[in-house]
């Protein structure tokens, strides 16, 4: 049984599986970061104070229960431009902020995250596949814009490397989605080719470079 700060217990077996979902959709002005751990998450105050520390402002937050669990949801800004974050590295190092702190209250989670065995008080109790964990699919959403999904195992540096092989194939990314659940990290990219949707062969191009990349072993070294 683990003790929880208020004053309830819960069965170690029953450790719900964290989930991260950073949005730069949903709101035209701000980041939108939202964290689901079940019914309960430990005290966010550390939190906030961290996601300071990068530079950042907490505009607006709110918490909501459903079937899942408790989320909660937040707007973040830049403190010096009050412009929304859109930074590959700093998106990631918000990403890492959250689940460092999250396993600081809850290490018994690391057991069910990827994340765990860098942050945690323990590894994952299992391993993922990348080969067989990795689905990429792409489509045209209207002319000027394509939508890239990508499923894999997660780790730390993950959204900087995606963006970096996605730019390196000459397609920019516009806006997009990163969750973080467990074992896997899914993505979703608006994409764009010369201001247009990205071409058949083009795209082709990026998935076997998605693929290529992401089948790397998990030795090496990771850019974040």
């Amino acid at each position: 049984m683990i003790y929880e700060q208020d004053g309830s217990y819960y069965d170690m077996d029953a450790v719900p599986t964290p989930k991260v979902i950073i949005d730069l959709d949903s709101d035209p002005d701000a980041t939108v970061v939202e964290v689901t751990f079940g019914d309960r998450l430990g005290a966010l105050v550390d939190t906030m104070t961290a996601l300071k520390n990068l530079g950042l402002n907490v505009v607006k937050g709110n918490v909501f229960l459903d079937s899942s669990g408790k989320h909660n949801r937040f707007a973040i800004t830049k403190a010096d431009s009050g412009r929304k974050v859109e930074d590959p590295e700093l998106l990631e190092a918000i990403r890492c902020t959250i689940i460092n702190n999250l396993l600081k209250y809850h290490p018994e989670s690391s057991s069910k995250l990827a994340m765990g065995v860098f942050f945690g008080a323990q590894p994952p109790n299992q391993q993922v596949d990348v080969d067989i964990a990795t689905h990429i699919t792409i489509s045209n959403e209207s002319p000027n814009r394509s939508l890239l999904n990508v499923e894999t195992a997660d780790r730390p540096g993950l959204l900087v490397d995606l963006v970096k092989v996605i730019n390196d194939t000459n397609i920019a990314v516009e806006s997009g989605e990163f969750d973080t659940e467990g074992l896997l990290a899914r993505s979703k990219f608006h994409i764009s080719y010369d201001g247009k949707a990205v071409p058949k062969p083009r795209q082709q191009v990026l998935a076997n470079s998605l693929h290529y990349f992401l089948r790397r072993p998990a030795t090496e070294d990771s850019s974040f």
